[in-house]
């Protein structure tokens, strides 16, 4: 998978001197304008353009490779509200002007940004990420096309302090989170789902496994197999589990992923209509960002990580056979789940996994640390708008574990907000009767339903087994539910927005940097 490559210079004159330099990207608050020759192009571009400096725009410069000078300002950076998002937004956009304009090999300078504010700390790592979101092509383009004729810019010459080695790892992981997750369902159906993660593995030291045998996937995935069940008598629809395996050789804890993959959700039987069924084939945006997270794991192979991850790739099918409303099924965990909503299919999913995960973690020794992560519930997306919510346990909690995730989120620019679990979230999915141990979901749309996207939490943890491993017992686990459903797509365009590949920068930020 070809992304622009990563260069850093310490000066711009040491970018100017590079074989093949072109543009100049220029990114931050023009206020001021810290090297003189810029200013005073800068400057003059004022006189006749009102626009400079509030706006990206295409300036020719003379001295400036390829006499390109891309203007590309953040805003005022010292607010209460301001962010390194700024920086990474400013570079998003200048990095198609830049490659309209013909620039092939640009360099990326930043003007007047602070970096010794704690908030923009990473602010060249976000102008990377920035540029390389905005130049990402799907990968069905990319097969059609060819990736050289609509990715044609190959590198980017970073003036700043950056480990590049580190970033490009980073990228690499959004770009295979971007690709499974904006897939159409077709190209990614659930065994093409898994031949990407092969590949993408190949020759790394995560291991890959594969389980889609029916009966296997019925008889230890219950829940899963019930989902996928109308999609069984079209092979090439037909579910699977794709576990992922990375070892370190000294490691301090065990991370563990529950990832969503719903390939296309129709609603199953309770058919989504209405138009609200156009953009489900990203219902695998969580899927996605977990395998995105082991892509850059598998990058940099860090010796003080074990991570593992199970994901369900399934499509939501209808049929004669699709499972209903009212059906009591037994999970993974014996738990018996009476299912109120079959588009609620996606914590039924991830039940099974976290319940596999949740045993192997009680049988092993260390510090264990278990997420889910899913394009859940438009709950999410209402109230917390494009940030990925956090939903900790009692363990993550004490262990400030949603907060250190918070934390890398606010200065990698990947952000998150947290939301606490209660006890009227697990009073919700209590059986209502003998027959039933939880309630998967009610029947009404989780963005109408008072904590919408809180109570699914609840009934993982109790349909897992996790229940067991709270804070009152002998080995208290710690688990945080992350619904990506509000940050998964640019400007919540789930039909025809871009990926972003959230939470990989978060996670790879609070577990993989140095």
């Amino acid at each position: 998978m070809a992304f622009a490559q990563l260069q850093i210079v310490s000066s711009l004159a040491d970018a100017y001197s590079k074989d093949g330099a072109d543009a100049l990207i220029l990114i931050g608050n023009f206020d001021s304008v810290d090297d003189s020759a810029l200013a005073e192009v800068i400057q003059q571009a004022k006189i006749t353009d009102q626009r400079v400096g509030k706006q990206p725009l295409l300036l020719k410069a003379d001295g400036v490779p390829g006499q390109r000078l891309v203007a590309a300002p953040t805003g005022p950076l010292n607010r209460d509200f301001d962010d390194v998002r700024q920086v990474f937004d400013a570079a998003h956009a200048a990095a198609k002007m830049a490659q309209d304009a013909g620039a092939r090999h640009p360099v990326i300078a930043l003007n007047n940004v602070n970096i010794n504010d704690e908030r923009y700390k990473q602010a060249f790592l976000a102008a990377y990420l920035g540029f390389c979101q905005a130049l990402y092509q799907p990968l069905e383009a990319r097969e059609a096309h060819g990736e050289e004729a609509i990715e044609p810019t190959k590198s980017v010459i970073l003036v700043g302090e950056l480990d590049a080695d580190w970033a490009m790892a980073v990228e690499a992981g959004k770009r295979v989170a971007r690709d499974l997750a904006g897939t159409e369902p077709e190209r990614m159906a659930p065994p093409r789902f898994a031949e990407y993660c092969r590949q993408a593995f190949a020759h790394t030291a995560v291991k890959v496994t594969v389980i889609d045998d029916s009966q296997q996937l019925q008889h230890e995935y219950p829940l899963l197999a019930a989902v996928g069940r109308s999609s069984m008598a079209v092979e090439r629809h037909r579910p699977c589990v794709i576990r992922l395996e990375y070892h370190g050789s000294k490691p301090e804890r065990t991370v563990m992923f529950a990832g969503k993959g719903i390939v296309y959700d129709t609603g199953g039987a309770d058919l989504k209509v209405g138009g609200h069924m156009a953009g489900m084939s990203r219902d695998k945006g969580g899927a996605a960002g977990v395998a995105g997270f082991l892509k850059t794991v598998a990058e940099l192979q860090p010796e003080h990580l074990n991570v593992i991850a199970e994901i369900g790739a399934v499509r939501n099918s209808i049929g004669s056979d699709a499972f209903v409303a009212d059906e009591i099924i037994t999970g993974h965990s014996g738990k018996r789940v009476r299912i109120g909503n079959t588009d609620a299919e996606g914590r039924l999913i991830m039940a099974d996994l976290l319940s596999h995960l949740r045993e192997e973690a009680a049988k092993s020794d260390g510090e264990h640390e278990l997420y889910t992560v899913a394009t859940l519930t438009g709950h999410a997306a209402l109230s917390k708008g494009p940030y990925s919510a956090l939903v900790p346990n009692g363990h993550a909690r004490r262990q400030k574990l949603s907060q250190a995730l918070f934390d890398a989120g606010e200065v990698y620019g990947d952000p998150t907000e947290i939301s606490w679990s209660r006890r009227e979230d697990f009073d919700f999915v209590k059986g209502r009767t003998l027959c039933d141990d939880l309630l998967s979901s009610n029947n009404g749309p989780s963005a109408t339903t008072p904590r919408g996207h809180q109570f699914p939490m609840a009934f993982l943890v109790g349909v897992s087994g996790l229940d067991n491993h709270g804070i009152d017992s002998e080995k208290p686990l710690s688990y945080i539910h992350i619904d990506i459903a509000g940050s998964g797509v640019e400007g919540g365009d789930w039909q025809h927005g871009k990926p972003t590949a959230a939470p990989v920068t978060c996670l790879a930020g609070h577990y993989l940097k140095k």
